[in-house]
This record gives C-alpha cells, sequence and structure tokens, in this order.
C-alpha cells in the first residue's frame, strides 16, 4: 500500500433483498486508491451481489454507496463506468473471431469517416498492453492466446476508461502458476504505481497472502472483519469464512469391511488426477474444493459427460468405458448436476414428466403406471406440493431439487451409484435437511454416493471419507475427524497441492499445467 492510499468508495448499511431473503445484511466498506482489497467468502456469502450493486448490476434495497465523496441511493453501470469503477468477471467477455486490440476497443470502436480505425486502435491498444508489461501483438487473434494472456486482454480493455477503481472477480481462477504470478505483477503495478483501487475477489486463502494489502471476509451477507493482510495468517481467514458448526456435527466412519463397489486407479479426467480411490457400497465419498479446483470435472468424467483422460475405472470389479450419460445409466451409475435450471430440470413441463424423463422409454413407458409412481415417489421425496401436474418452475428450490433427485430414487432402477454436484445448491435449511436423509437411506440400502460440494459443513455432515481438490490436484483423502476451518485450510492451499505436497495420503501428480478456459469446478 501506498502513502497517498485514500478512501474512494465507501458502502454504508448496504442491504439487498430477493424475494423476502436477506442477500446482504447491512455491509460497510471503504475501498482505497493504491490498495489491493482481497475480498474473499464462500459460496453464497453475499460477494456478487454486492459487487453487482458497486458496479450498477444490482440496484440495493437501501444503503448508500459514495464514490470519491458523492453519495448514491443506486447506480447504473453506465454510470458506475463514468465513476471510474471497472469490472473484470470470471467469465471473460472476449470474443474469438476478433484482433486483441478489437476485443480491446468492443463496444467502443474508435472511427474515422464511420470507418473503425485499426491503424488507431492498434497503437492505442499497444500502449494499453505496454502499460501492464504484455507482449502481445495488437493485430494477434484472439484464439491463439493464452488464458492469461486473455485476461491480461479484459484488464487492458477495463485500463481504455480510466478506472480509479478495478473489480477483478477470480481473476485466477484457471490460470497456471507463471500466469498467476504475471497477472500479480500486473495488479501490483496498477495498484502501487498507477495508485488504482484493486478490489480482488478470491477463494484462494494462499494467494491473499502473495497480493494484498487489507483483507475482509463476508459470510452469510455480513462483514465479519476488515483486516491488514499482514497481521492475519491463512488460519484465521478460514475460521472466518467457516466457522465450526454445532449442529450437524460429522458423519461416522465406514465399516472397513464393507465390499468394494466402484474403483479408480490411477484415473484422470481432462484437467484432475490421477487419483487412486476404492469406493465402498453403503458409503457417502465427500470431494470438497475451491473454485477451480476440478470437483465437476471430475463428477462429469465419471458418467462419461467429460473423456477420462487415462486410468481404468471398475465398477465391482468389471472394467467400465462409459463414453457418455447414457452408458453410465445402463451401467448403473446416475448423475445430478450442479445447476438444476440449466442441466435438469424442464420449467414449463409439469412434476410427473420431471421426474420420469429419462425412464419414459423404458420402464416407465405404460401411462397407466406414470400415477402410482409419482404418488410413491412424492411420498417418498416428502415432494410439497405433491402435484403431478404443477409446472417445475413453480416448486420451490428445495422440492424442485428432490424432483431432480428421484429420478434416479424411483423403484426398480438398480442404481449403484449415484454421483451429485452440489446437490444443495439454492436449497433452504429444512430441504437440506430431507435430502440428507434420501442420501443416507440410498447408502444404507447398499449403494453409493459421491457428493461434490463447496460447503464444508454439508461436507463433513454427510461424507464417510473426503477427498480434498486443489487446483485438480488430490490434496488429502481424509479419513479421519476434521473440523470446518481444518477442511477449508486445505482446500486453500493450493500452491503446496500443485507442488506435489499432502497432508496426508500422497497422490500422483498431474503432469501438465491447466492452460485452458474450461470450467472445472
Amino acid at each position: 500500500m501506498t502513502s497517498s492510499s485514500a478512501d474512494f468508495v465507501e458502502i454504508r448499511q448496504l442491504r439487498k433483498s430477493f424475494g423476502g431473503a436477506d442477500v446482504l445484511k447491512g455491509v460497510d466498506l471503504v475501498f482505497r486508491l493504491g490498495e489491493i482489497h482481497a475480498f474473499i467468502g464462500a459460496n453464497g456469502a453475499g460477494k456478487s451481489t454486492l459487487l453487482g450493486c458497486l458496479s450498477g448490476a444490482v440496484e440495493p434495497s437501501s444503503g448508500t454507496i459514495a464514490i470519491d465523496g458523492e453519495v448514491f441511493d443506486t447506480l447504473s453501470p453506465r454510470l458506475a463506468l463514468e465513476k471510474g469503477i471497472g469490472i473484470i468477471y470470471q467469465h471473460f467477455q472476449v470474443v474469438e473471431g476478433l484482433t486483441v486490440a478489437d476485443n480491446i476497443f468492443l463496444g467502443s470502436e474508435l472511427r474515422r469517416m464511420g470507418i473503425v480505425d485499426t491503424r488507431q486502435q492498434n497503437e492505442r491498444a499497444a500502449a494499453l498492453l505496454a502499460r501492464l508489461g504484455a507482449v502481445l501483438a495488437p493485430d494477434m487473434p484472439l484464439e491463439r492466446l493464452s488464458v492469461g494472456e486473455r485476461q491480461i486482454v479484459e484488464i487492458a480493455r477495463a485500463l481504455r476508461i480510466g478506472p480509479k477503481v478495478l473489480i477483478l472477480d477470480e481473476p485466477t481462477a484457471a490460470l497456471s502458476d507463471r500466469e498467476m504470478s504475471a497477472l500479480h505483477d500486473v495488479v501490483r503495478t496498477l495498484a502501487h504505481a498507477e495508485n488504482i483501487a484493486i478490489v480482488y475477489v478470491t477463494h484462494l486463502i494462499d494467494e491473499i497472502k502473495a497480493i494484498a494489502d487489507c483483507v475482509t471476509v463476508l459470510r452469510d451477507g455480513a462483514v465479519v472483519w476488515t483486516r491488514p493482510a499482514a497481521r492475519i495468517d491463512s488460519r484465521q481467514i478460514a475460521e472466518a469464512i467457516a466457522p465450526n458448526s454445532k449442529g450437524l456435527g460429522q458423519a461416522t466412519a465406514l465399516r472397513s469391511d464393507a465390499r468394494s463397489l466402484l474403483q479408480l486407479h490411477n484415473y484422470a479426467s481432462p484437467y484432475t488426477g490421477p487419483i487412486d480411490l476404492d469406493i465402498r457400497a453403503g458409503e457417502i465419498v465427500g470431494v470438497y474444493g475451491l473454485m477451480g479446483s476440478g470437483r465437476t470435472d471430475l463428477l462429469e468424467s465419471l458418467v462419461g459427460a467429460r473423456p477420462r483422460r487415462s486410468g481404468e475405472m471398475l465398477l465391482e470389479g468389471r472394467l467400465l468405458s462409459i463414453s457418455d450419460p447414457g452408458a453410465a445409466m445402463r451401467a448403473g451409475i446416475a448423475f445430478v448436476a450442479s445447476d438444476r435450471n440449466e442441466q435438469s430440470l424442464f420449467g414449463s413441463l409439469p412434476a410427473i414428466e420431471n421426474l420420469l424423463m429419462p425412464h419414459l422409454g423404458g420402464f416407465a413407458r405404460k401411462r397407466a403406471v406414470h400415477a402410482a409412481l409419482f404418488e410413491r415417489a412424492a411420498h417418498d421425496l416428502s415432494l410439497h406440493p405433491a402435484n403431478p401436474a404443477l409446472e417445475a418452475r413453480r416448486f420451490s428450490g428445495g422440492n424442485a431439487q428432490k424432483l431432480v433427485m428421484g429420478r434416479w430414487l424411483l423403484p426398480g432402477l438398480k442404481v449403484r451409484l449415484l454421483v451429485l454436484d452440489e446437490p444443495t445448491q439454492g436449497v433452504d435449511i429444512g430441504a437440506r435437511a430431507e435430502i440428507y436423509k434420501l442420501l443416507h437411506d440410498f447408502a444404507q440400502a447398499g449403494g453409493a454416493v459421491v457428493i461434490a460440494s463447496s460447503d464444508p459443513t454439508e461436507i463433513r455432515a454427510l461424507a464417510n471419507r473426503i477427498l480434498v481438490l486443489g487446483q485438480g490436484r488430490p490434496v488429502e483423502l481424509i479419513e479421519r475427524e476434521i473440523s470446518e476451518d481444518e477442511l477449508v485450510h486445505l482446500a486453500h492451499n493450493s500452491f503446496a497441492a500443485k507442488r506435489g505436497t499432502s497432508h496426508g495420503k500422497p497422490f500422483g501428480e498431474l503432469s501438465t499445467e491447466s492452460s485452458h478456459a474450461a470450467h472445472v469446478d
């Protein structure tokens, strides 16, 4: 932090509610010129909503935002830009088929006599890139750039408006070590040499020590604390993000004589692995990690939605070669994706069709059995309302998730392994307890469950064993009691994972760096 630091943005008692649910609960924050302010919290803490209010994408319910002394009740995206607030989102806004310079000036092209002035754009783009220490040709096609280089193009575009505040939302989620280090150098230059206030959103505790001057932890829509980075350690941050739960406790260990159901030998998905793991009947295995850890990549590979890169998968001793989700279903492996609205639920169709959708060409082809199946499933799932004709989008988040999960819990399916990605995302506490019971009942009946979650309380309560992932590498397979803050600490220890350091059982290392922008949560 430089001596020129000065308060530029002051957020006072900012509140935001969506449909009666309080997402922000009176947030007070200050962002200063010349300072890198790390902003951290678990999924659902309210980070995105707060940044949306600051960038003009979300209208606050109450509170004020003061920018350089001028007070606003709400901002529009245009007004935020005019007042010097720029934001770079986690998912890149660059466009393939255009050059570096075209992307930097996208939407604000420099024109001469109505025609894009390519020469002038290239000259100004070169000057912006030089400020960032980037060796990129302005006329280079975007598709030739690495993920880290595309991130630099995003920053150069943001600098074009002359921001006083620059928000970076999870900027290193898909970067390699080298690209991450280069980005850190750029961010330090912008803050400490150019006196820009940097709001740096990250899930990585170890990254904070490398980059931040100041740290704020947000939990359940409220600021836990704001402290100088030099005066805190990673354990304090982990405890602030996920204090020990006093309600759910920890799942019990599985009997050592339980039979093997699914075995992974030196198994690697496109981004994650290699992994050796024996999943046993009656067991719930939790996969815990942060954004970019490889949770979704691994799970989708197990069910054929992504390819297997190497290694073997055996189901009850039989070698499997699963090329698509249909083959997984036929083998007795079912998958529930993380985004039910985009990937699973047919919102305009009635509940009965959503429940039976995957089976209408199989055992549920006879319409005479549909009503009986729905009635039994609604009872077993505690579905409310138990109305087969109600459109799926009319159900609450928890009951919609029960519909999606219920597809694989119908009688006679012979599902042996249930794979779930963030199964309680957007689900209230009461419905969560009911979903947990469904998973425990499935396991106790002889099946096995693999569940990926970013919620340490959930993982600790459900899983007999926990596989912690960090940036595509296995960090530890936990077969002991563990506190939530320790679990968070392990997951954030991504640098150690990338160097091949383990806190428990050793795992193999991935031989190549991640250099793609695929969604790898």
